[in-house]
């Protein structure tokens, strides 16, 4: 839950409950149960209800609490804002087989709403008639297989840039802040694909201040009556000012891409979106400039800064894992032979190596409380009624280390669990025209509830088959490359930092070393069995709630 993973979290709840104090009548007003109260539910405080009880981590937080109360389903109040927090599989099958439908609104959160242009983007927009329109256009124009298959060049020449900055870096003998290099050419490959960007376009401050603004508390959010504690706080005042600075880089890429006599005929994002502005068939969903940059926003904040947490959470792993991180580069090397480099045409033959991203997502989901939802209507959950307005809190990170789904070693990073998963599964992608139901369907991995990565159900991320394309490639080219280690003395952490991802807290230093034509040909550890921790390293370590 972007909205909830901020630092300055603890602060604004201290300040809350100074003001509570205040004002004694906001203590006296009558509080409305959100629902069944058969449903466990934490005692809270005075006003801001169980926000104090989130921590600098909320889906660790929300975690224990679950458990310490042994609820899977359990109700909170988050200021004035009933919530359902969702901790299990099962729960999770339980909630969405029977009430999908009801569970597909969408929250309307105070720096999301200004920065998607009044909610009018896919992520953000409540459920109706312009979402259903713009994710249908998205999916059949933008973020299809078609689409993305033509955007296989701009992918292969950004990682071919990476690789060579590697290089680079590596061959002067220092060690490889490969944080920041994967943070740059995954921002690269989603500037070329959106914008046709050659470079030109500088879009580093904007960009971090919108994640740092969609990552940050903002009270308006849970306790409306006190909204202006927020320009106080002057989190108003930085909103509008990245809200312009956002919305003067859309018209520039806008206006430049109407202006500019085209040179080729591939299409980027910004042509496809102004092409289907243009058609009449779809001028109920891009019938204004607004529309099309709310699309923008989708394509540019969620796409740059998930698809780097990810490859660097993989590289995070493989090297605390060594007998993982050589049967992987086994694999990609016995599969890629004596090329340069991995080219997408090469990705399908890798197997082990999409298990390895699997587990990744698995243990860490770039968004572990995904996007909130909110109720449209009422719905019944084992026989107790969830009121309409119930914001929906699905904790993926919990739900991925359930043990009732993944067994006792849930903790532990083991690529194997997801073979025999991955012949019984398939990716559902349906696609009718007509009718709501039949959109694309998310990866169905292991039962499609204990591993959610993508969100589930109507509002599941559409941007899957563009993200995993992208995560592969530069993964399986890293592995091809470079044999990796940590630097002597130093230890690879898992410790997190929230934001609008989850992050590594600690950059992510390793020692590359140029792959000789030599290497690559070692035994392949048995199947089923990976050395997975180096000797007399240490278990995985988890951040305290």
């Amino acid at each position: 839950m972007a909205s909830l993973q901020s630092p300055e979290f603890l602060t604004s709840c201290f300040l809350i409950v100074v003001v509570t104090i205040l004002i004694k009548q906001l203590l006296l007003a009558p509080r409305k149960r959100a629902a069944s109260p058969s449903l466990p539910r934490p005692r809270g405080l005075p006003l801001i209800g169980n926000l104090h009880q989130l921590g600098t981590l909320p889906h660790r937080s929300l975690a224990a609490l679950a458990a310490r109360h042994a609820a899977p389903l359990m109700l909170l109040r988050l200021g004035s804002v009933p919530t359902l927090v969702v901790s299990s599989a099962d729960a999770a099958r339980t909630l969405f087989q029977a009430n999908d439908r009801a569970l597909s609104g969408r929250p309307a959160m105070y720096a999301a709403t200004r920065l998607s242009y009044g909610l009018q983007s896919i992520s953000f927009a409540p459920h109706g008639a312009f979402w259903r329109a713009a994710r249908r256009a998205c999916l059949s124009e933008l973020l299809g297989a078609p689409r993305v298959r033509g955007f296989r060049e701009a992918r292969e020449r950004e990682a071919a840039a990476l690789m060579a900055a590697v290089t680079g870096e590596s061959a002067a003998g220092s060690p490889v802040n490969l944080t920041d290099m994967v943070a740059a050419a995954s921002s690269k490959i989603v500037r070329r694909v959106a914008f046709g960007d050659d470079g030109s376009i500088d879009h580093r401050a904007a960009l971090g201040e919108t994640q740092m603004l969609l990552g940050a508390f903002w009270v308006a959010d849970y306790l409306p009556s006190l909204r202006w504690l927020d320009a106080l706080r002057g989190l108003r005042r930085r909103l509008e000012r990245c809200f312009h600075q956002l919305d003067a880089l859309y018209e520039r890429v806008i206006n430049d891409h109407l202006n500019k006599r085209k040179t080729s005929d591939e299409e980027d994002l910004v042509d496809v979106l102004l092409r289907l502005h243009g058609d009449p068939a779809h001028r109920s969903t891009l019938s204004s400039r607004s529309q099309i940059k709310g699309i923008l926003t989708d394509m540019f904040i969620a796409g740059t800064d998930t698809l780097a947490a990810t490859v660097q959470w993989a590289m995070t792993e493989l090297v605390r894992n060594p007998g993982v991180l050589a049967k992987a580069q086994h694999e990609v090397r016995r599969v890629v032979g004596d090329k340069d480099m991995v080219r997408e045409a090469d990705l399908p033959g890798l197997h082990y190596l999409k298990l390895v991203i699997k587990e990744t997502l698995r243990l860490h989901p770039a968004a572990p409380l995904l996007v909130p939802r909110e109720t449209t209507e009422s719905c019944t959950l084992h026989g107790h009624e969830i009121p309409a307005k119930t914001r929906v809190l699905i904790n993926a990170s919990a739900i991925h280390t359930d043990r009732g789904a993944w067994g006792p070693d849930a903790e532990r990073f083991v690529p194997e669990r997801h073979d025999a998963a991955t012949a019984a599964s398939s990716v559902a992608e349906r696609v009718d025209a007509g009718d709501d139901d039949n959109l694309v369907r998310p990866y169905s991995w292991h039962d499609g509830f204990a591993l959610l990565p993508f969100g589930v159900g109507r509002r599941s991320c559409p941007g899957v088959p563009f993200a995993t394309a992208v995560v592969e490639l530069l993964l399986a080219n890293l592995l091809f490359c470079f044999d990796w280690r940590a630097p002597p003395g130093g230890e690879v952490d898992v410790e997190e930092e929230t934001g609008l991802t989850v992050h590594k807290k600690n950059p992510l230093v390793l020692i590359a070393n140029k792959r000789k034509e030599s290497q690559g040909r070692h035994a392949l550890p048995p199947t089923g069995a990976p050395a997975n921790r180096a000797p007399g390293a240490p278990d995985r370590a988890r951040p305290t709630p």
